[in-house]
């Protein structure tokens, strides 16, 4: 993702619009909006996110103990604005070691949760039981958010649903700090947030939201 604009649902390279598209284009998954290059974390390159989105930009707030701000990814470009944004952070996870969270917020058929559930997308559907009672809640810009289960790769926990009209994916390594979702966490919409954001306490970049 690094460097240059990617495809959001398999990290590829992506054709600027030009003179035979006028929107962005990857060889597999045709029209998409990019990924854009992403930045060492800190309060700027998340300010930079939370003023050009079109979506949510989720995070933690406050984070669990122990907790850091890890990185920020979006989708879109100038043009249309971000379509997807993804917040990572990381800690001590719940049964040792540690722990990341990845939270996406995505309009319908972008494939950014997908990507980093490691599952085919674009969207969470054919891979949640909603007939089921949902596994997780969250508490999301005020409101109850009921989460499902999603069916991934056994080296992380997914858990996706809907908040504020949109998509919402959480993606936690390794499986067992999927834990973490059992607790009721309060997410904030940063672009809500006002001058809280420069509280934000930043780590090192995490690499899963490079390659996940």
């Amino acid at each position: 993702m690094r460097g240059e604009p990617s495809c959001p649902k398999c990290g590829g390279r992506v054709r600027a619009p030009g003179l035979f598209a006028d929107t962005w284009q990857c060889d597999a998954h045709g029209t998409v909006h990019p990924v854009q290059p992403v930045i060492p974390p800190s309060v700027e390159a998340l300010e930079v996110v939370v003023h050009r989105t079109h979506v949510p930009v989720w995070m933690p707030w406050p984070l669990p103990v122990g907790w850091l701000f890890t990185g920020v990814a979006c989708a879109g470009d100038d043009r249309s604005g971000g379509r997807a944004t993804a917040v990572a952070c990381s800690g001590p996870g719940p049964l040792g070691g540690m722990g990341e969270l990845i939270l996406v917020a995505e309009e319908l058929g972008v494939g950014l949760g997908a990507r980093y559930a490691g599952i085919d997308g674009p969207d969470p559907g054919p891979y949640m039981s909603v007939e089921k009672p949902p596994q997780a809640k969250v508490l999301a810009a005020g409101r109850p958010t009921p989460l499902w289960h999603v069916s991934a790769t056994p080296d992380r926990a997914v858990f996706a649903g809907e908040a504020l009209g949109m998509w919402l994916w959480a993606v936690v390594w390794p499986e067992q700090s999927g834990l973490l979702m059992y607790d009721e966490l309060v997410l904030t919409d940063l672009r809500d947030a006002g001058a809280e954001v420069e509280l934000v306490p930043c780590g090192a970049l995490s690499p899963r939201l490079l390659e996940p």
